[in-house]
């Protein structure tokens, strides 16, 4: 699943390949959006807010747009060269072409694909929480929004997008275990939701900028993760078997001694 890591890479990726450049084309492959042209605009911002990824657009004489995208679990842009083979993904799943002079930005598998004036983002964004990567990070901001919900879990507290926006599975994972949380203890029952928060901040943070996700410090494959997709393989600190619950896109490993139910 993307977390705001991997959407603020994506949003570097588009920044590289389209930023300061018109347009001269677009084919949208969603019927909501089948028939727009973008051909003049020209891509003057390319950000991301948790894990929404907003293209922002401008042309001479009229208003702004924003092009908003979520990646969701399968979602993904790549930019090729003019003429390159575009090998990311099977064509059936493109959902987006923008091409410039020099770039071609396609994107595969995108949910919520939405065009409307920039001046209106608020109301497609502004419910998010506090963004992990943001200029508008606040901890206490996002530790106030989950403790207005005590009887939830903090594993379910984590990924509320309402509340910090930039959490996945991944992470909340990684955080609860490095936290000694286990993962249904409610909010409630959380001692210290701001070190909670912060922390998850800091791991997200940590891998800005990279594609491979660390939160054990190394890079080395199979030695990324203390818990997260790691199910019956041992502990890395008490040598228990990892354990994994999973409920549709909700997953989650947690160590049953690391991470003792409350008593």
């Amino acid at each position: 699943m993307p977390e705001g890591d991997t959407v603020w890479n994506t949003a570097r990726v588009i920044e590289r390949a389209l930023l300061g450049d018109e347009l001269t084309g677009s084919d949208f492959r969603v019927p909501q959006l089948a028939t727009t042209d973008l051909s003049g605009w020209t891509v003057a911002e390319s950000a991301s807010r948790g894990k929404h990824l907003l293209l922002r657009l401008t042309r001479d004489g009229e208003q702004p747009l924003t092009l908003h995208s979520h990646l969701r679990m399968e979602g993904a842009w790549r930019a090729y060269a003019p003429g390159e083979r575009w090998t990311a993904r099977p064509a059936h799943l493109i959902r987006i072409v923008l091409r410039t002079k020099r770039s071609v930005a396609v994107g595969y598998h995108l949910h919520e694909l939405a065009l409307y004036p920039t001046a209106d983002e608020e109301r497609h964004v502004g419910h998010l929480g506090p963004d992990l990567l943001g200029a508008d990070w606040d901890a206490d901001e996002a530790v106030r929004r989950i403790a207005a919900h005590p009887e939830t879990t903090i594993a379910e507290a984590l990924l509320d997008q309402r509340n910090l926006a930039g959490v996945g599975n991944l992470y909340k994972a990684e955080t609860l275990f490095l936290r000694g949380l286990w993962p249904w203890t409610p909010v409630s029952g959380v001692a210290d939701l701001k070190g909670t928060v912060t922390l998850a901040q800091k791991l997200v943070a940590s891998n800005r900028g990279r594609w491979t996700q660390t939160t054990t410090g190394s890079l080395r494959r199979g030695e990324t993760s203390y818990v997260y997709g790691r199910r019956a393989k041992p502990c890395r600190r008490c040598g228990s078997a990892i354990q994994k619950d999973e409920k549709g896109e909700r997953i989650t490993y947690w160590c049953p001694r690391c991470q003792p139910r409350p008593a």
